[in-house]
């Protein structure tokens, strides 16, 4: 079997902005080339990058910027969130013009779907954009789990070209890698960082960690040991992530964790700690706190 086309590590990138809730583009053009130079991928504005918060305009800018930075040498996600499907279809041809290699879409969450209607909205989706379609399954955020049979049925549709699943379910897991196995044309991308080196030695083809904004390189290395089966390797820098990303996700809520992942990113000097709204920056105590913790 030839290799398949979307693999790797594919870290969902935080949006930067700045404290009047501007695009940060020099940002934008730092973490790209950080992330190249690490030789992982991002995911523009999927759930760590508050894909739900950035305005078309702004999401359009961060996909030109990202693919200017990035001068082809890595692949490109670009997140697709709404509820609006006419809408959905504009920004995922916006982004595919401006150079985006892939389209990563979340189910519209407004309303709660039936299996049917997932398929059906997945279906026509991926008939009416030009560029290729990745399912995203987020049970936390979109409180809406795509089942496993309606991912196998959609898994043959000539333009959905993979998943990344960030449900905290193992044996789900297990399952969706099974329908990527053995065929060229559907990746499966774990977006449950913790498990990360397991989804790897199941047989899946790539992680999307939010860590990997802070140590994108740590979980290049961890990739790489597990597909060549260096397990143990693997299982320990699993364990060294997972430190990390206590740091600024223990006791937090999800919109929490993203202001203090983003205050880490700044004692690297890739991004300042400003969120849109709705989510706010953390206190000037608790961001102290987090640079403690990094000494």
């Amino acid at each position: 079997m030839k290799p398949k086309a979307f693999f790797g590590v594919v870290v969902p990138m935080v949006t930067p902005v700045t404290q009047d809730a501007r695009l940060d583009t020099k940002a934008v053009e730092r973490i790209i080339n950080f992330f190249a130079e690490a030789g992982v991928s991002p995911l523009l504005m999927g759930t760590t990058g508050e894909g739900n918060s950035v305005s078309q305009q702004d999401g359009l800018r961060m996909v030109e910027t990202a693919v200017k930075a990035a001068a082809g040498r890595i692949t490109l996600y670009a997140g697709l969130t709404g509820n609006c499907f006419a809408e959905q279809v504009a920004q995922a041809e916006a982004y595919t013009k401006a150079g985006a290699d892939v389209i990563v879409a979340t189910l519209p969450t407004y309303y709660a779907l039936t299996p049917e209607q997932m398929e059906d909205y997945y279906r026509r989706l991926a008939d009416s954009i030009t560029g290729p379609l990745m399912l995203y399954n987020i049970l936390a955020t979109t409180h809406m789990s795509i089942p496993v049979d309606v991912i196998r049925r959609l898994a043959d549709h000539p333009n959905i070209v993979g998943l990344k699943d960030s449900e905290r379910d193992l044996e789900r897991m297990a399952q969706c890698i099974e329908i990527a196995r053995g065929r060229e044309d559907f990746s499966f991308f774990c977006g449950w960082a913790a498990q990360s080196a397991r989804s790897l030695e199941l047989g899946g083809d790539g992680i999307v960690p939010s860590t990997g904004n802070y140590v994108p390189e740590m979980f290049r290395q961890l990739y790489e040991a597990a597909v060549s089966g260096d397990m143990a390797t693997a299982n320990r820098l699993q364990d060294e992530t997972n430190e990390i990303a206590k740091i600024y996700q223990k006791d937090r809520t999800l919109g929490q964790s993203l202001a203090a992942l983003k205050v880490m990113m700044q004692t690297k000097g890739l991004c300042e700690p400003w969120m849109l709204m709705p989510l706010t920056r953390l206190s000037d105590e608790q961001e102290k706190a987090i640079r403690d913790a990094l000494d």
